[in-house]
């Protein structure tokens, strides 16, 4: 449906520049705009390949200026460009109702605006509230909650028990609350501990595709609200992530390890277990980290140390070759015998 540049601009509380009746019916990229398209620049490069587009309109920060080409200026073009996606793709419209080829125990309360799609199992005392979205080939075990206008893409497994919040997003073939990797020596073999915990996720935490969260050993497996999980990530049983963190694909988390709020863990970061992870710190792709981290530190390197003392290590390290040949030399010169290499 078409949407003009000035109600754009009303929704972003911006401000036009140029023609606001332009019509504007998709959001494209510069490099593939058609007229029509509303497209997007955040600095000057973008900037010009989208005046010289066949965009109808840029979307742009404050500071720009055309003669060719109806501007919608906004405080923070990237925060802007987020809200106006939806405007063009909408996410798609599910009706209520069970699937009939879906399993539904007698016990579960579904409510009746939440869809289940096609060979999904619900199992007993379960609870899925208002606007809740099974797309297909999902399980959710006995007891386990899932709050309104939350959404399971397919073939997503909650195990039993699992306590997830409101607007939660979990992604194909992610599983929640499979056993933790819990297990004592005994008798010249490895004896399995019982996982009788669960795992607790908040409102707004979106999880991407094939993640694993482990229930806890005794108490829950915790994941804070606002938290946002990118693709094959591992979190182990009885850690607790804080509230509005960052964790990028193929994070591994060891278990009871506790992070708090607004960290961010890049990608391949690896966590050594029962650690304490402070907020507001960032750790670095491919990180080990072997000791807790306090509030607002950057870390990085394999074992990880602050990033300061990491960097003066590397650039050591890159220094090494020429020094070595130095040394070398200055031996030679004193005259004594150079070690010959083994």
């Amino acid at each position: 449906m078409p949407i003009t540049a000035a109600e754009i601009a009303a929704k972003l509380q911006g401000e036009i520049s140029g023609d606001g009746s332009v019509q504007l019916t998709g959001f494209a990229p510069a490099n593939a705009a058609k007229a029509g398209d509303l497209t997007f620049a955040e600095n000057e490069q973008y900037f010009t390949a989208a005046e010289q587009s066949a965009a109808s309109a840029i979307l742009v920060g404050d500071g720009f200026t055309s003669a060719r080409k109806t501007l919608i200026r906004v405080k923070n073009a990237r925060v802007a460009f987020a809200k106006v996606l939806p405007l063009f793709f909408p996410e798609p419209a599910f009706a209520p109702g069970i699937h009939p080829t879906a399993v539904v125990a007698a016990s579960a309360q579904v409510d009746a605006t939440a869809h289940v799609g096609p060979h999904c199992v619900v199992g007993a005392g379960v609870k899925i509230g208002p606007r809740a979205v099974l797309r297909g080939g999902n399980h959710v075990g006995d007891n386990s909650t899932l709050g309104e206008d939350t959404q399971l893409f397919p073939n997503v497994t909650v195990y039993p028990g699992s306590q997830i919040g409101r607007r939660v997003r979990i992604h194909a073939g992610s599983v929640i609350g499979s056993d933790g990797f819990g297990y004592v020596f005994d008798a010249g073999a490895h004896r399995k501990v019982p996982q009788i915990g669960g795992v607790l996720i908040g409102d707004d935490v979106e999880i991407g595709a094939n993640v694993t969260i482990d229930r806890g050993a005794l108490g829950p497996t915790v994941i804070g609200k606002g938290t946002k999980i990118d693709n094959l990530v591992q979190i182990a049983h009885n850690v607790v992530i804080g509230e509005h963190c960052i964790l990028c694909a193929q994070v591994g988390i060891s278990g009871s390890t506790k992070i708090g709020n607004y960290t961010t863990l890049a990608g391949q970061v690896g966590l050594a277990g029962h650690l304490k992870i402070g907020s507001q710190v960032t750790i670095a792709g491919q990180s080990g980290v072997m000791h807790s981290i306090p509030d607002g530190e950057k870390w990085l390197g394999s074992p990880a140390q602050p990033d300061k003392r990491m960097k003066r290590q590397l650039l050591a390290a890159q220094q090494l070759p020429e020094l070595l040949k130095r040394v070398a030399a200055l031996e030679k010169e004193l005259g004594k015998k150079v070690p010959k290499k083994s």
